[in-house]
């Protein structure tokens, strides 16, 4: 019952691609982050060393939103197999972000092609977690892209790594991972500590699925740009040089595939933080890279469906 189903995931990548994430619309980690927002006070007055409070954050909210997406799968089973069915494909759907990723980022591009540096720094600081109110229109331009390439991880290919391996209930415990690490795991006094086994988990969770989106961006950087093999060399020579163990896989390729350089002096929290630049040989970002790096990401996530598709069949 909770191994891949490929029906399962052809339909929430539908629904995905057709509804994204509606605004209004109730949505599960929306209610993940209240979660963490709620139990961090008083885990923090209750326990005074904020590693171990930390670790207790993980250890109640991971698994309790598996047994929750499991529970609720096994309910609408004793009620209905169709059902069953159903309430996977809505949390595998809540679980994938691949319109959401692309409208958001091309919203920062038609900002900045109307000149509105303002509003595109208002946007895309929606989506990263860098400070954007000094940016010009490159470094905007390289924050567009550089999430595209981080988020076609998050929101795409790992969800669809944990439904084959678990099924819908696994993936949603991989976004509590993900929503978990965004909000507690900063190097920042405040979370340093208290973060730091959120942000472990996350790099554990995504070691796999960030190395695997290496070829599911090789194959569209031939296909859309004839760049096969300069995705592939950047991954194997920059994949490595980000301070994140696993955001430097898919920057690399998407450095690679479009000819750009990645990476640099970002500010974070106040403080600037020089990371290693990636596929430093190549011009800076452009304002028309970030339609190129979104059609990237599309075809990719189309790519990773597929192949979750396939292996679902093979193995099902």
């Amino acid at each position: 019952m909770f191994a891949g189903d490929p029906w399962i995931i052809i339909a929430a990548f539908a629904l995905d691609l057709l509804l994204g994430d509606p605004s209004g619309w109730p949505h599960p980690v929306r209610w993940m982050g209240r979660a963490v927002k709620i139990l961090e006070p008083p885990l923090k007055r209750w326990i005074r060393r904020p590693f171990v409070a930390g670790v207790l954050l993980v250890v109640l909210l991971v698994p309790g939103t598996w047994v929750l997406g499991f529970g609720l799968s096994v309910g609408a089973g004793r009620l209905s197999p169709v059902l069953a069915q159903a309430v996977q494909v809505v949390i595998l759907w809540t679980c994938l972000s691949t319109r959401s990723l692309y409208a958001a980022a091309m919203g920062v591009q038609r900002a900045l092609v109307r000149q509105d540096l303002d509003a595109a720094r208002k946007t895309v600081g929606m989506i990263v977690g860098r400070e954007t109110a000094r940016l010009d229109a490159g470094g905007v331009s390289r924050a567009a892209v550089e999430t595209v390439a981080e988020n076609l991880v998050d929101g795409v290919v790992a969800p669809l790594f944990f439904v084959l391996l678990g099924g819908a209930p696994l993936a949603l415990a991989y976004k509590m991972v993900n929503t978990l690490d965004s909000m507690v795991g900063y190097r920042s006094s405040r979370y340093l500590l208290f973060g730091r086994a959120a942000a472990r988990l996350d790099d554990v969770a995504n070691f796999l699925p960030a190395r695997l989106s290496v070829p599911l961006i090789a194959v569209p950087a031939g296909i859309l740009f004839r760049r096969c093999r300069q995705a592939w060399r950047t991954a194997r020579r920059d994949g490595r040089r980000h301070p994140s163990p696993n955001a430097g896989w898919p920057e690399a390729a998407f450095a690679g595939t479009l000819g750009v350089r990645l990476g640099g002096p970002n500010r974070y929290h106040g403080q600037m933080v020089c990371k290693p630049y990636i596929g430093a040989e190549h011009r800076p970002v452009q304002v028309t890279d970030i339609a190129r790096a979104c059609d990237l990401m599309l075809v990719a996530a189309f790519c990773g469906v597929l192949l979750t598709v396939g292996l679902a069949v093979a193995f099902g």
